[in-house]
């Protein structure tokens, strides 16, 4: 062989190996990854040719797919859309599926899933056109319906949990969305919706529960305040500690925290801590915070959950505790000021902890995962988190929470026969451009039965919500929680 078609040989050989290496790569490492792109039309087109699976609230769909007869097979609908828009999210063959269970369990749903591996293959052997799984969610039609009327026309979140299971009972953000118009298959109405949704005042497509640019807690994070004091045996509710009209700030010039009613919180400027929580005394948390430090607020957080990764099975984005505070900084942080930032979500489960004797459960919101004939396929089963606080403990926060509704900051959310623990909260969150403080955000989180808890809620009203700078927690978000609250317990 001479030298030309030698090296020729070569090249070709080269090219042919290059071929395989290439094909096999394709075929083996980058296949599932290539099938699972969003934009990948011929997934698409394959998961409109079979039934995708439902999203079920008490035994009723969410979320369905109805026989199509344009060229795609299947058209998902959404009865009461708006309702459970958040839960849901949208699944759309221009956009994909996201904003809810649709993105975080598309591969159950579409029937791709590893899990539904043996049934995929009974279908083919049997010639049954594969399905997808449904979902059964943890939501109690009742309180969500109550959530989202008690909330109305005004922007915030709702969350409410099983205190012993950690099962989601209500997920309600306000605003809302219509998913159905992104569902269609007439794509320039999709892509209209599109539009309306992410131009809409206020972001609808944001999930305020679980995700967003999160809020500061205000006073409801003095239970964790309080929790760390408990915790460190040096405090009861009976002990007194110093709440006077205003705490001037350690390591600063004139820097001061004052009561949001300018007075001492008790005779002589001191009170009790169970006191200090049934007025929600800032001076006396403030310089609680002080005196346990921001190791000890840092290390109480972590325990009922802040920094924790979690999904339920949508990602929820962590709570958090900054890592460096000086001691001014610390005294805010006590209050639910500085950096201290959470989600709805994250406040529920405090008070679900200490409903639950001090320990946190996984919240979750899928109960089980069915076949397309409904048979359970897979169950959740309920999973503690941590152990936030002692029994002990969790029963002295009970009494002190009990105080705040019977005789403090939250009676409106008074429930005749039944025992409400709760904490209010009003949390400051920056100026306008013109350097006029913007209307506080109103909170509430509490629990009820106190004597035998069966729902933990919090409620965020951002911007005082009709209550503009009138707002405190105690007015706006706590006759929402009660609503919440008397459409599990009244039954």
């Amino acid at each position: 062989m001479n030298a030309p078609i030698r090296r020729l040989s070569f090249i070709v050989a080269a090219l042919f190996a290059s071929l395989l290496i290439a094909t096999t790569w394709i075929q083996f490492v980058q296949a599932k990854d290539l099938q699972d792109r969003p934009n990948n039309r011929r997934t698409l087109l394959a998961s409109y040719a079979r039934e995708r699976g439902a999203i079920l609230v008490g035994g009723s769909p969410v979320a369905r797919s109805v026989p199509s007869k344009d060229q795609l097979k299947w058209l998902r609908t959404y009865p009461s859309a708006r309702l459970y828009s958040q839960v849901t999210g949208y699944y759309s063959f221009t956009y994909g599926a996201g904003g809810g269970l649709e993105g975080s369990e598309d591969s159950l749903l579409s029937g791709q899933s590893d899990k539904l591996f043996y049934r995929r293959i009974v279908d083919m052997v049997t010639g049954k056109v594969p399905s997808g799984a449904s979902l059964e969610l943890t939501i109690d039609p009742r309180a969500q319906k109550a959530a989202d009327e008690a909330l109305g026309d005004q922007r915030g979140a709702v969350v409410a949990l099983d205190p012993s299971t950690g099962a989601i009972l209500a997920m309600v953000s306000h605003p809302q969305y219509d998913p159905s118009p992104l569902a269609s298959h007439d794509l320039k109405s999709v892509a209209s919706a599109w539009q309306q949704v992410n131009n809409a005042p206020g972001n609808p497509a944001v999930n305020r529960t679980i995700n967003g640019d999160l809020y500061p807690p205000g006073s409801t994070f003095k239970l964790v305040t309080a929790a760390a004091a408990l915790s460190s045996g040096q405090y009861t509710e009976d002990s007194e500690i110093p709440g006077p009209a205003t705490l001037k700030l350690p390591d600063t010039t004139n820097a001061k925290l004052p009561n949001d009613d300018r007075l001492p919180c008790g005779p002589g400027g001191t009170s009790t801590l169970l006191v200090a929580l049934q007025r929600s005394c800032n001076t006396s948390f403030g310089g609680l915070g002080i005196k346990l430090g921001a190791d000890a607020l840092r290390a109480q957080a972590a325990k009922f959950g802040f920094g924790d990764q979690l999904s339920v099975p949508m990602r929820v984005t962590p709570s958090t505790v900054p890592e460096q505070m000086n001691r001014p900084q610390t005294a805010q942080a006590a209050i639910g000021q500085y950096d201290v930032r959470v989600t709805p979500l994250q406040m529920a489960m405090v008070s679900a902890a200490i409903a639950n004797k001090g320990v946190v459960m996984r919240p979750y919101l899928v109960k089980d995962v069915r076949s397309a004939d409904l048979d359970v396929i897979e169950e959740t089963s309920p999973e503690q988190l941590s152990q936030a606080v002692s029994p002990d403990v969790a029963a002295r926060l009970t009494r002190m929470m009990e105080a705040v509704v019977q005789n403090g900051t939250a009676t409106a959310a008074q429930i005749p026969g039944v025992s409400v623990a709760g904490k209010t909260g009003t949390a400051e969150h920056g100026s306008a451009a013109d350097g006029t403080p913007l209307p506080p955000h109103a909170w509430f989180t509490a629990f009820a039965p106190a004597d035998n808890p069966r729902i933990a809620v919090a409620v965020v009203v951002e911007d005082g919500g009709r209550a503009g700078n009138e707002a405190f927690g105690g007015k706006v978000a706590a006759p929402i929680a009660r609503q919440v609250i008397e459409s599990v317990v009244n039954r």
